[in-house]
């Protein structure tokens, strides 16, 4: 198992760590809880808040938050941004591809059965090229570490990526609570994301007289993410609206304001493609827009992320993101993705059946660490249970092996331990850049030996620092 600040003597691994190990050994342990405790009051009173589902009713809850940050070294991330650089760029061509041409399908690359056959495939995107050509505005790619030199992506996050919210909080925490430690270092800056994520969206948009007028479409305050969705817009300075402060006059989209109707031409949208509009794709929803997909359709609005983007990050479609960068751009992957067994088919699924006790089993949709098995840290029971899931809908599954992810400490009552963590970039693109964040979101699975790093399953995050 990779610890990456402490090596196998319990010494620092390298001259970063270094100060940080000498600083933390200078601090008094009640004096750094103490510090532990006004970050949650913090977090409290800002309201950095996400709701779990699952129960009758959805409960709020504070993020927790390690105060031990996690460094990486610029020249490791020089590396992983040019890795989710590559992979993105492959994976726009992908989706422009699946919705025209369908080349890589013709080609064999890809069984036609995996994209015909998926719900995340929206059919009603077939010919239509969004703004800029641009399928995937913002994503939010999930890394692993196994050693120093070893990456793997273990998700691509392409849908509704979230997080981005709570990686400038976890820094604005850190900086209220040690400015000195700061000093020691030259950590890279996150602040500037939600003006990035304005202006690439911007950009998007393409030439037109005036700025776009731009807003973040959120399902409502019960929503898991509703804190990231406010913060967003404020820190952008734009609306955040429901479906239900929309209206379509004249094939727009317009709100009506003090002042009259004003037209929006950009949504940032934090709703997943079914529920997006009920007259397109599923009638139930009670938090879309009726007739939104027609007006996209002709080219009055942008939707950020475009719809059907979802395709792009299916598990089952993950399995074969090698062949797709060798594909569109004929290279190689530099970042690796983790052994997947697909268990759609008959070998791969013998195979998992026999061995479920020891791997990683996923739905290919799931998210947030639902629906999932963790092999070696199941019952019997739990395992006899996924059995007879993977038999009736094996299509619905995918397989992973159980992976060591690297470790980094965290504060403890009893000092510092280790916790495995894992770490979600956020990447901005618009036609002729792609902008990766400098570090992103580390979630942290806060129970001893857990693999769950999701919030959702009782996991937290850190503060992440690249070092310039």
């Amino acid at each position: 198992m990779y610890d990456e600040m402490l090596n196998r003597n319990r010494e620092a691994s390298n001259k970063l760590y270094k100060k940080l190990y000498s600083w933390l050994h200078d601090q008094n342990s009640s004096t750094l809880l103490n510090q532990s405790i006004k970050a949650e009051e913090l977090f409290r009173k800002v309201g950095i808040t996400f709701n779990v589902y699952g129960n009758d009713k959805a409960e709020e809850r504070l993020i927790p938050f390690d105060l031990i940050p996690r460094i990486i070294e610029k020249k490791e991330w020089e590396f992983v941004k040019k890795g989710i650089i590559q992979r993105l760029k492959a994976l726009n061509l992908f989706l422009k591809d699946i919705y025209f041409d369908q080349k890589i399908l013709k080609d064999g690359i890809i069984p036609s059965k995996l994209i015909n056959n998926n719900s995340a495939f929206k059919p009603q995107m077939c010919g239509f090229k969004p703004p800029g050509g641009i399928y995937i505005h913002v994503s939010g790619v999930d890394l692993i570490r196994t050693s120093k030199k070893n990456f793997y992506v273990l998700e691509d996050n392409l849908r509704v990526p979230s997080g981005s919210s709570y990686m400038i909080e976890n820094r604005s925490t850190m900086m209220h609570m040690f400015p000195e430690l700061f000093t020691r270092y030259n950590v890279k800056n996150v602040y500037d994301y939600p003006d990035l994520l304005f202006k690439s969206l911007i950009k998007c948009y393409g030439s037109h007289s005036g700025t776009p007028n731009l807003a973040v479409l959120t399902p409502g305050i019960y929503n898991s993410a509703y804190f990231e969705h406010s913060f967003l817009a404020d820190e952008m300075g734009v609306n955040l609206l429901e479906w239900r402060d929309l209206i379509i006059d004249n094939n727009k989209i317009v709100i009506k304001t003090t002042k009259g109707k004003e037209i929006i031409d950009i949504l940032y949208r934090r709703i997943d493609d079914d529920y997006l509009d009920p007259l397109t794709f599923n009638p139930d929803s009670l938090i879309g827009l009726p007739g939104l997909f027609d007006v996209y359709r002709s080219g009055n609005i942008m939707l950020a992320n475009a719809p059907g983007t979802g395709i792009a990050d299916d598990k089952a479609v993950y399995s074969y993101i090698p062949e797709i960068i060798k594909f569109y751009l004929s290279e190689e992957p530099i970042l690796k993705n983790v052994k997947t067994w697909r268990c759609s088919e008959e070998n791969s699924l013998k195979y998992v059946l026999d061995n479920l006790e020891k791997l990683v089993v996923k739905e290919v949709h799931g998210s947030g660490g639902y629906g999932m098995l963790i092999g070696p840290t199941s019952s019997k029971s739990e395992i006899n249970k996924f059995r007879k899931k993977l038999i009736s809908r094996p299509y619905d599954y995918i397989a992973q092996p159980t992976i060591a992810l690297s470790t980094v400490p965290i504060l403890t009552e009893k000092g510092l331990s280790p916790r495995h963590v894992d770490l979600r970039p956020f990447a901005l693109m618009s036609p002729n850049e792609i902008h990766v964040t400098n570090g992103g979101l580390t979630r942290v699975a806060l129970k001893k030996d857990s693999l769950l790093v999701n919030s959702s399953q009782g996991g937290g995050t850190k503060d992440t620092w690249v070092i310039d």
